[in-house]
């Protein structure tokens, strides 16, 4: 039986098909680029809720044609906190048959924190994972399957590229605006454990590895000094580092700033990038659900 993955988010719909064996069958990635198409109420742009459907439609097709029996639909925080989400589920509805679902911000972090600990597997000790998304960043640690925190904060790269940095390059007053807002939605973070191992996942920190690391392992003196490189860059001269995407390249520098930030404010010198994250962390949560019916 195959089982799959729409990943719906900021920059593309991404389908994600397994067997029931967790071998890999199938990918298809479809661009939405809604992270600069939030409009100043809050909702997503007539011209992105058009990308959007057309994206999931032409991923829900593909979806059929390799016979998927179980297909969980997400809709993450760029759609779930968006003001006109009700119409966009309806689009979708309407153009698909397919019903968008939602997490919390905290249960992402919980599924996410699952494929990182399936992934290492229970030797890795205690784990803390930083995870950056368009619209939020997920924080999590544990030293089990189940994290014992788990918060969703609303830093995520797209939004603060948005809200904070207009122009590109940038000054150095709108990059310390985004540590300044870093460090403040991480002033209440509930108190972690020294972990025995810190865990970066996303599309933002593996892109940062590539640029300021080996591209498995990111230091926070080398991505310090890549951020002032990256806030002199335009977007264009961005997306010719490698493994940076140009639908990316403009909220890389916020993504840097973040996980800059993040890091020096939890005393984290050292990190490493897992390739698992949420859509691995539903897959292996819906297999186990399914072994166990």
């Amino acid at each position: 039986m195959r089982v799959a993955v729409l990943d719906v988010g900021s920059n593309s719909a991404h389908l994600q098909v397994v067997d029931d064996s967790f071998d890999p069958v199938f990918r298809l990635k479809e661009p939405t680029l809604l992270a600069e198409s939030v409009t100043p109420d809050g909702a997503l742009s007539p011209d992105a809720v058009e990308r959007l459907v057309a994206a999931v439609a032409r991923t829900v097709a593909a979806s059929r044609e390799q016979a998927v029996a179980d297909l969980i639909p997400l809709a993450t925080a760029t759609i779930r906190d968006a003001t006109n989400n009700a119409e966009i589920r309806r689009r979708v509805r309407d153009a698909t048959g397919v019903e968008l679902r939602s997490l919390s911000g905290e249960d992402e972090a919980r599924v996410t924190f699952l494929a990182v600990r399936r992934y290492l597997g229970p030797a890795a000790g205690h784990l803390l994972l930083l995870d950056i998304g368009g619209m939020s960043m997920e924080v999590a640690a544990g030293a089990g399957e189940r994290p014992d925190v788990a918060v969703s904060l609303p830093i995520g790269a797209g939004r603060l590229t948005r809200q904070l940095l207009p122009h590109h390059p940038a000054s150095r007053d709108a990059v310390a605006e985004v540590r300044r807002r870093v460090r403040h939605a991480l002033r209440d973070l509930p108190k972690v454990s020294s972990p025995d191992l810190v865990v970066g996942t996303s599309k933002t920190f593996k892109q940062l590895a590539r640029v300021a690391g080996d591209g498995r392992r990111l230091t926070r003196r080398k991505l310090r000094a890549w951020v002032p490189r990256l806030a002199g860059m335009t977007p264009r001269e961005r997306a010719k580092l490698p493994g940076v995407a140009a639908s990316r390249a403009r909220q890389l520098l916020a993504g840097a700033v973040i996980a800059e930030a993040a890091m020096d404010a939890l005393g984290v010198e050292a990190l490493k990038v897992c390739p698992w994250a949420l859509r691995e962390g539903l897959l292996l949560r819906r297999l186990t659900e399914l072994a166990q019916a």
